[in-house]
């Protein structure tokens, strides 16, 4: 099983964003899980990298070409694969992995929560995604989707799929137990 974990290429405000992303890797490695991320040394995505390496685990980057300057490409890795793209980073990383985990971060990490989450909703695949909300980081988030689904945008099953918890051990519980079930994207006209 790999998780592949969504991270700011900063390391937020808090020590308690870092704290968490060592956490989650450390949590994943203790598993026997692999971790799949975005290949930079820096940031939540290194301390989740390196920790889950610190910890014995097996951690695989996806890092575009160009990138490598601004992220920094972590040399440490059990492996670092290069690709040419985000379009093809993002790919590979979300075939690679059977479940998703999003920390703390920026619109890079939300576009890529939101791109699988979509693709779960289409029927791409059925893999289970969710938040480590630590400290509450998502909640305006969370009350932002809900009102999505009052506003008939989204089906409340469709929200469901996408869960939420503020401890990294309590979040891969939750996405180790997901059943996804079949759903309808679309809903019906409300007028």
């Amino acid at each position: 099983m790999n998780v592949c974990v969504f991270a700011g290429s900063s390391s937020g405000a808090r020590a308690s964003y870092r704290e968490a992303a060592t956490a989650l890797g450390t949590a994943i490695a203790g598993r026997g899980m692999g971790l799949v991320y975005g290949g930079a040394s820096v940031g939540l995505m290194g301390a989740a990298a390196d920790a889950a390496l610190a910890a014995g685990g097996r951690v695989v980057g996806v890092l575009p070409s160009w990138l490598d300057r601004r992220e920094i490409a972590h040399t440490g890795l059990t492996e670092l694969r290069v690709v040419s793209s985000m379009h093809e980073r993002k790919a590979l990383m979300a075939d690679m992995a059977d479940m998703f985990a999003v920390l703390p971060g920026g619109i890079g990490s939300l576009e890529e929560c939101f791109e699988v989450w979509t693709w779960t909703q289409l029927g791409i695949h059925k893999k289970p995604i969710g938040l480590l909300n630590v400290e509450g980081y998502y909640d305006a988030l969370e009350t932002f989707l809900d009102q999505v689904v009052t506003e008939s945008f989204l089906r409340a099953e469709h929200r469901g799929l996408l869960c939420s918890a503020p401890a990294a051990d309590e979040l891969l519980d939750l996405l180790s137990a997901a059943e996804l079930p079949d759903l309808e994207k679309w809903l019906d006209d409300v007028r």
